[in-house]
């Protein structure tokens, strides 16, 4: 049976925008301070996965919220499952947007909000290429069974209760639309390891405060720092100057009675791609190490400045390896936390790791850092995940993709994590093109409309593919 898929979604295209527009407005970051039973992770992903779910009753799906964890809706029949996993909650908005985060606005074909391309937007989009298999009446041979979570930006505690309280057998196979085309068929380990510090001080400067990062997986857009030295304030003001200028940053300072208040504007990046950023904390801390500190607070400042500075392969680490499949190991140092008045003082270290090398390693030579109390290791950990290219599941995938843009598909490792993984089976499948613009995580997030409409048909076709 013949179905121009591309057509459909072309007949939907204002239905398509209508409903991520609305999705889109809400603020779904996780807030813990007002996280309760019925919210486990704050009101916004809860209202979020209410609001998927009411869309899929209105379409038709009959829907199991499972305890505002997750949800998910099936479709189809047979003895097979087809698992689609995607997610409603964001990464913090954070500052620099030219447009409002969560009032989405399309600007020269781009649709610009918080949650565009990471993951509302291919969400929609391949909920749309289901409902048009739905609504076109296709025959199938197996179900699908279409998964949204809540908590993928922060440590996936929504997928370990949905599995748990689900009560249904795991998918056979499946996808996520949270990454990249042609395909995802491997994503590196990831792990968040915590270098802990003292908070003693000494010298001529002394270090109250030191706080940078929103969260693990992003690259730190600013930090601050409140200290107090021996300096004037047009010294000091003078040092900056040079120093931002000659590394491009901005920065400001303010003084009250003797303390000094620091900071310092970098840019925001996925922690997976911290290449991709500027971290503002790291290059604070260098700025300071300049200074008279001493005891734990220039133990803190010279790691932060002088090692985690652009050390994204873990080199000065000591930590570097590479894989000839999987490729090399990669470092995001993505909170900063230091406080005179605590005694446990802390930078979150977010490593995605390949095959040859594991966390215990890692942390075994992060022991040996000078100034580091001790190291732990985060409760969430994935260990690196990899589907082969003649499995079904990939070579079907590929050559819709294949079919529908005229490009070559191949296999893709990435260090990002993705629902994809959480199946034997299962692998990340778009929304994002080989010529799009990677924004996830940073301010001023989007998604070019046409590219979710062109994904649109693809999961469209490949869903079916899959399930036909």
């Amino acid at each position: 049976m013949f179905v121009d898929f591309q057509k459909e979604v072309d007949k939907r295209r204002g239905d398509i925008l209508a409903d991520l527009f609305r999705i889109l407005q809400i603020n779904s970051e996780r807030d813990d301070s007002k996280a309760d039973a019925k919210h486990p992770f704050g009101p916004g992903p809860a209202q979020a996965l209410d609001h998927f779910l009411k869309m899929a009753e209105r379409d038709g799906y009959e829907t199991k919220n499972v305890n505002n964890y997750a949800g998910h809706f099936e479709y189809g029949q047979g003895d097979e499952v087809l698992g689609i996993f995607a997610h409603l909650d964001v990464v913090p908005a954070g500052s620099g947007w030219k447009t409002s985060p969560y009032l989405p606005e399309i600007i020269k074909g781009k649709l610009y909000a918080r949650g565009a391309s990471d993951d509302k937007g291919p969400t929609i989009a391949c909920y749309y290429g289901l409902k048009i298999i739905k609504e076109l009446g296709l025959p199938v041979s197996k179900k699908v069974r279409f998964v949204v979570g809540t908590d993928e930006e922060s440590g996936w505690a929504d997928m370990d209760y949905y599995f748990e309280h689900v009560g249904v057998p795991d998918p056979d196979f499946g996808f996520s639309p949270d990454a990249y085309f042609p395909i995802i068929n491997g994503e590196k380990g990831n792990i968040t390891e915590y270098l802990h510090f003292g908070s003693k001080n000494g010298g001529s400067f002394t270090l109250e405060s030191f706080k940078g990062g929103l969260r693990e997986n992003m690259v730190p857009e600013s930090a601050v720092a409140v200290f107090t030295g021996n300096i004037s304030s047009e010294d000091l003001q003078l040092s900056l100057d040079t120093f931002a200028e000659s590394h491009n940053l901005k920065a400001s300072l303010t003084e009250n009675e003797g303390r000094f208040k620091l900071t310092i504007h970098g840019k925001s990046a996925h922690g997976s791609t911290p290449e991709a950023g500027i971290n503002g904390a790291t290059y604070l801390a260098l700025f300071l190490s300049r200074f008279d500190f001493a005891g734990d607070a220039k133990a803190y400042l010279d790691l932060a400045g002088k090692i985690l500075l652009n050390d994204h392969a873990g080199e000065k680490l000591g930590v570097a390896f590479v894989d000839k499949q999987m490729g090399a190991l990669s470092m995001n140092a993505g909170v900063f936390d230091f406080d005179a008045e605590s005694e446990n003082n802390t930078i979150a270290l977010n490593f995605r790791y390949p095959q040859g090398i594991d966390s215990q390693t890692i942390k075994t030579k992060l022991e040996q850092l000078s100034g580091v109390k001790e190291v732990t290791l985060s409760e969430h950990e994935h260990t690196p995940h990899y589907v082969p290219m003649d499995d079904p599941l990939v070579s079907t995938l590929l050559a819709v993709y294949e079919k529908h843009t005229g490009d070559k598909g191949h296999e893709w490792v990435i260090g990002g994590g993705t629902f994809g993984r959480l199946l034997k089976r299962g692998v990340a499948f778009g929304a994002m093109f080989p010529h799009s613009t990677d924004t996830m995580h940073q301010a001023n997030e989007f998604i070019e409309v046409e590219d979710l409409y062109k994904a649109a048909a693809i999961y469209a076709e490949a869903i079916y593919e899959l399930i036909k």
